[in-house]
């Protein structure tokens, strides 16, 4: 008889989740709050260590109808728009680990979990349905969601993301988020709209005091994602912000930066887009593998590490998660429990150590004074050395890759 994990949440996390048991063998149950999946967020970028997993699960022409392949990353000062350092993207990273680095609309990649899941008659999806309790992890999991149905299941899997209300109840953990005093202004603009100067098929990040920016093409270069983090407090009424003060603000907090820059910025409400504004929130990098399981209920993603989006691998990790739990699962001659124990083991010190690098990469981002001199300095020497990092896209902690 196959066994059944139960799934809350059903995000990129989710999907992936539900992709990796599928492909262990077993059957998958999803349940997600919204009732349709719906075009939110922005852009996404994945390192060749997340493209592999994808290809493994037979994604690869999916992802090819929808991600741009930008060929180079720059790094720019945000103060006078000079060029601090690059390094090649495009063909050289498929020759140095084996895939490509893409990017992508958030959509667009939930798009291509989603549809790759339906077509699978192991999944099944529940939209409209958040786990509501966890009612019981004895022998089997039992949950009890909003539509008051009780379900039970081999083994429950949590994806409901960094404010994830299941988490706690379950670790014995009543922490919140950590507020990181960072606010990511984001916006997408088609490309025609963009500044011609700046219609590139490259990854550009500008690095600045308190502050830094990054652009990149999506949709296969139809559209321009932008990101602007800056340093502050978040509003308190998140949901009555206005978005024409959304630019007001962000215009008047890069009044020091770049003119280029600038002009970047204000093509934005000038096209008639909208930026959205996000407070980041985190969690401190995990210590052990009981962050990331407890007898039969495993966290994937940001429910289990949320992380700051200084090394672009938030979604990358809950896919490698996911590749680790379809190896785990698929260990039959273990009981669940272990199995599950296995998968944590196997991913908890990867998922710190991005944690911790991305914290890390946010206050080199941000430096000011002389630490942001040397930094810049370091850049013009050895950037192209620096922005290459073979300890993540070479590996992902999982063997996935094998099958």
């Amino acid at each position: 008889m196959r066994k059944q994990v139960l799934i809350a949440g059903g995000g990129i996390a989710g999907m992936a989740a539900a992709l990796g048991a599928s492909h262990a063998g077993w059957d998958a149950r999803l349940f997600e709050r919204a009732p349709q999946f719906s075009e939110v967020g922005a852009g996404v970028q994945l390192g060749p260590n997340v493209v592999r997993r994808l290809q493994a699960w037979g994604l690869q022409k999916a992802l090819q109808q929808v991600v741009a392949l930008p060929q180079q990353l720059v790094a720019r000062s945000g103060i006078n728009g000079k060029v601090l350092a690059s390094a090649p993207l495009g063909q050289s990273m498929v020759e140095r680990y084996g895939a490509a680095y893409v990017t992508i609309h958030r959509a667009d990649l939930h798009g291509v979990l989603h549809q790759a899941a339906q077509q699978r008659a192991d999944i099944f999806i529940n939209p409209g349905q958040e786990v509501s309790e966890l009612l019981g992890t004895e022998r089997v999991t039992t949950i009890r969601t909003s539509a008051n149905k009780v379900v039970e299941g081999d083994a429950l899997m949590l994806a409901d993301g960094v404010w994830s209300k299941l988490r706690g109840p379950l670790l014995g953990d009543s922490s919140r988020p950590r507020v990181s005093g960072h606010l990511a202004y984001r916006a997408l603009l088609p490309m025609t709209d963009v500044p011609v100067g700046w219609r590139s098929n490259e990854v550009t990040v500008w690095l600045g005091p308190r502050m830094h920016a990054v652009h990149y093409p999506v949709r296969r270069g139809e559209m321009m994602n932008i990101v602007v983090i800056i340093e502050g407090p978040a509003p308190q009424d998140m949901e009555h912000w206005d978005h024409a003060a959304n630019a007001q603000a962000l215009e008047q907090a890069l009044k020091h930066c770049s003119s280029n820059l600038q002009d970047l910025v204000r093509s934005v409400p000038a096209a008639g887009a909208q930026w959205r504004l996000w407070p980041l929130s985190d969690r401190a990098p995990l210590q052990g593998p009981e962050g990331m399981a407890k007898g039969l209920v495993g966290l994937i993603g940001d429910a289990a590490h949320p992380m700051r989006p200084y090394l672009a691998q938030g979604a990358g990790m809950a896919i490698e998660d996911a590749a680790e739990l379809q190896r785990a699962l698929a260990m039959d001659d273990l009981e669940v429990e272990l199995r599950l124990r296995r998968y944590a083991i196997n991913r908890w010190e990867r998922n710190a150590r991005v944690q911790a690098r991305s914290i890390r990469n946010g206050n080199i981002f941000h430096a000011t004074g002389p630490v942001r001199w040397g930094r810049d300095l370091t850049m013009r020497m050895l950037g192209s050395q620096l922005m290459d990092l073979p300890w993540l896209y070479r590996g992902d902690g999982s063997s996935a890759s094998s099958l």
